[in-house]
C-alpha cells in the first residue's frame, strides 16, 4: 500500500490572527484550505489571536477544536485599529504572544505556513521555525511594507520602510516557499527572492456558502423591497486600498434613475465615509448593511444584478481584491474601478466577465451600470462565464490539491 501524502507530513501549523470561527476573509478562506487538509488525513493547527476581526472585544477559548483541526489562541492588547499607536501596540503584544506559543508548540519536522495578518508576521514565526527546526512557508496575502507606503497612511519613513522591508525579505529568503496569490504579486517577489521559492496559488470562493441563485429567488430583494431594481452591489471590506470616491460619483449621475440602487455590504473606513456622505447629501440610491452571517453569504451574494470590485492603481501586485472570487461563485458580472491594465482588468477582458473602468471616473461607471441594467441577458451571460472562469482557473479543488503538493514537496525536501 502507497504511501499517504499527509503520512509523508508530521504536521502543519497555520498562523494568523484571526482564525475559525471568525468570518474575516483571511480567516475564512484559512479554515476552508485547513478542514480540507485534515479531511485528507494531515495534522493540522491554527495558531492566532483570541478575538474575532468584527469583535474586538471577543474572548475566544485558548484551545479549541474543529474536528479533526486543533486550535491555539493567544492573548494580546485590545485598542483596535482606530489610532496608529494602538493598533501598534496590538501587533507587537500579538508578535511576542505567538512567537511564545510557536516556540512551545513547533517541532523539527513540522511545517509552518505564516500568513500576512498582522503585518511582517512571517518575521516572528520564521524565527520560531529556525530554533525549532520547523520548516516554513509563506502565504501572502498582501506585501507589506510597499502597501503602507504606497497608501501613506501611516506614514512610514523611507528609512524605516527600508529597514521593515530588509527584515521582510529575510522571512521570504528563510522560507522553503513563498505563495503568491496572483502573478503580479510573484513578478513583485521575484526581485527580492528567487523564483524558485516562489509559488502561485490563486485564492478561491467559498463555494459551499457561495453559489448561483436566480434573482427571484433571493430573499434580501425581497425584504429591502428590491425586486423589481438593478441592484448594483459592494460586499466585504471597503477600507484604505479601496475608492469609494468614484461609487459615489457614480451614485450621483444615477440620482435620477430610480431602478438602480446601490447596495453597499458590510465595513472598513470606506463603507463608513460613503455612507456619511450619502447621509450628508441626501442620496438615497445607496443603501447600506452591515456584513452578513455566513450562512446567508450565498442569498447576500444573489441580491445583486452586478457586483463592483475596487483596487487602487498603486496596489496593483501588492493585494489581490478576494471578493472577486465569491462574485464569479455566484455567477454575477464583475464591474472593476482600478487601473485599466491591472491584473484583475485583464482577467474580466479576457474572460467577457464583467465590465472594467478607470479610477475616478464615476461618469463611466454610472454609464457602465446603465448598459447592464438594459440587458438582462449580457448579466445572465457575463455571469455564467464568470463561473466558469471560477470552475476552471479559480477551482477550489485545484487550489487545495496544489497546497497539498507544495505541503508535502516542503516536508519531502
Amino acid at each position: 500500500m502507497s504511501e499517504s501524502p499527509a503520512a509523508r507530513l508530521r504536521r502543519v501549523v497555520f498562523v494568523n490572527r484571526y482564525v475559525h470561527p471568525d468570518h474575516s476573509a483571511t480567516s475564512q478562506i484559512l479554515s476552508d484550505l485547513a478542514i480540507s487538509l485534515a479531511a485528507s488525513g494531515f495534522d493540522v493547527w491554527l495558531v492566532g489571536s483570541r478575538q474575532r476581526y468584527n469583535e474586538p472585544s471577543a474572548s475566544l477559548p485558548r484551545e479549541d477544536r474543529a474536528g479533526a483541526i486543533t486550535i491555539r489562541r493567544v492573548g494580546g492588547t485590545r485598542f483596535g485599529r482606530a489610532r496608529l499607536l494602538g493598533r501598534a501596540i496590538d501587533y507587537l503584544s500579538f508578535y511576542v504572544a505567538v512567537g511564545w506559543a510557536l516556540l512551545g508548540l513547533l517541532r523539527r519536522g513540522d511545517v509552518v505556513v505564516a500568513k500576512t495578518d498582522p503585518p511582517l508576521l512571517s518575521v516572528i514565526v520564521a524565527l520560531a521555525a529556525r530554533l525549532r527546526g520547523a520548516r516554513l512557508v509563506n502565504w501572502l496575502q498582501d506585501v507589506f511594507p510597499e502597501v503602507a507606503v504606497a497608501l501613506g497612511e501611516p506614514r512610514i519613513p523611507g528609512l524605516a520602510a527600508r529597514a521593515l522591508a530588509w527584515l521582510r525579505d529575510r522571512s521570504l529568503a528563510a522560507a522553503r516557499v513563498n505563495v503568491a496569490i496572483g502573478e503580479r504579486m510573484a513578478e513583485r517577489l521575484a526581485a527580492r527572492v528567487p523564483s524558485a521559492r516562489i509559488a502561485v496559488v490563486p485564492n478561491w470562493a467559498h463555494e459551499d456558502a457561495v453559489h448561483p441563485l436566480p434573482l427571484d429567488k433571493c430573499d434580501l430583494r425581497h425584504r429591502l423591497g428590491l425586486v423589481d431594481s438593478f441592484v448594483v452591489a459592494y460586499s466585504g471590506n471597503l477600507g484604505r486600498a479601496h475608492d469609494h470616491a468614484t461609487i459615489f460619483d457614480a451614485a450621483v449621475a444615477l440620482r435620477a434613475h430610480e431602478d438602480i440602487v446601490f447596495l453597499v455590504i458590510g465595513d472598513g473606513s470606506g463603507h463608513r465615509a460613503l455612507k456619511a456622505r450619502a447621509e450628508a447629501t441626501g442620496l438615497h440610491n445607496l443603501r447600506f448593511l452591515p456584513y452578513q452571517p455566513l450562512d446567508r453569504l450565498a442569498d447576500s451574494m444573489a441580491a445583486a444584478n452586478a457586483h463592483l470590485v475596487s483596487l487602487k492603481p498603486e496596489l496593483e501586485g501588492l493585494i489581490v481584491p478576494s471578493k472577486f472570487f465569491g462574485i464569479l461563485a455566484a455567477a454575477r458580472p464583475v464591474v472593476f474601478f482600478g487601473d485599466p491594465d491591472g491584473e484583475l482588468a485583464r482577467v474580466i477582458r479576457a474572460s467577457d466577465c464583467g465590465c472594467v473602468v478607470r479610477q475616478g471616473d464615476g461618469a463611466a461607471l454610472a454609464s457602465a451600470l446603465q448598459m447592464l441594467a438594459a440587458d438582462h441577458a449580457r448579466c445572465l451571460a457575463m455571469g455564467a462565464r464568470g463561473r466558469a472562469l471560477l470552475e476552471t482557473r479559480y477551482a477550489r479543488a485545484e487550489a487545495h490539491a496544489a497546497w497539498t503538493r507544495l505541503l508535502v514537496e516542503v516536508a519531502a525536501a
